[in-house]
């Protein structure tokens, strides 16, 4: 199977650039199944219906969400309804939604999503994110009832991040983190054969602070003070992710491409 992931869709420019660019490259990279993550794809915080809905037009067959999953209150119902949404799996127990589900992609292949958000450096205590993984795919076995399976996982640390890909290693196709909006440069197949990388990126404006406007992050910095609200910056978006190709027996990984694709960065693509 031909996978692919994008990360965290920042704003309008990277709404705009998923609707432009993702249809195109679909059919050009012959894409059997894609996932973005977006949780920052509304006004930079959460995600609304209709942004949902236009990611699901351009081409998306599963959206993830993170620590931002509602700050849109619409969410707490549209998520009811649109199963293609997934929450953390290790978010508040009454949280509305699913942090995993088994998806048919194009080809009639099963593909599993689960997402969990990491512990370290996070705002606020969320539930052990490894045993809550280790349920999932022990329910769900890569080459049997999932011929693919992708982990979101949305946290700070690298290391927490790192942990996982070695921990899911040889029982997932892909570990890839999200969050954090800069890209990493460690994409890799591990040992048992898990496509890894510890960061997406997002898919944003990168002439900014992660995706914001500079000046007021930068008042910040320098003064301590704050003088208003960030606001995501408007320049041209790069779509920033990973590109993976699955052994259709087993379900691991045979190849992994960073992918950067329009905007600031340097091109890369599978």
């Amino acid at each position: 199977m031909r996978l692919l992931f994008l990360g965290d869709v920042m704003g309008r420019a990277g709404r705009s650039a998923i609707s432009e660019h993702l249809p195109k490259l679909r059919q050009e990279w012959r894409l059997d199944f894609v996932v973005i993550n977006g949780e920052n794809a509304t006004n930079g915080a959460g995600l609304s219906g209709d942004h949902a809905k236009l990611l699901f037009d351009a081409g998306a067959d599963c959206v993830t969400l993170g620590d931002h999953a509602f700050d849109q209150k619409e969410m707490l119902g549209f998520i009811e309804r649109e199963p293609r949404i997934l929450r953390p799996l290790n978010f508040a127990k009454t949280a509305p939604g699913q942090g995993a589900r088994l998806f048919t992609a194009q080809n009639g292949r099963k593909v599993l999503v689960t997402q969990v958000l990491g512990q370290v450096f996070m705002k606020r205590a969320f539930g052990d994110p490894f045993s809550a993984v280790d349920l999932v795919l022990r329910n769900h076995p890569l080459g049997g009832q999932a011929d693919a399976i992708v982990v979101d996982m949305h946290c700070e640390a690298t290391s927490e991040k790192m942990g996982m890909g070695h921990f899911c290693d040889g029982r997932a196709s892909v570990v890839v983190g999200t969050h954090t909006h800069v890209p990493t440069g460690d994409a890799q197949i591990l040992p048992g054969g898990t496509a890894y990388l510890t960061d997406a990126g997002m898919c944003g404006d990168y002439n900014s602070v992660i995706g914001m406007e500079k000046a007021e992050p930068l008042r910040r910095f320098v003064t301590g003070m704050s003088k208003g609200r960030f606001t995501p910056a408007m320049g041209e978006a790069t779509l920033s992710g990973l590109f993976v190709e699955t052994d259709d027996q087993t379900g691991r990984a045979k190849t992994v491409r960073m992918i950067r694709h329009g905007g600031r960065l340097q091109a890369a693509i599978p």
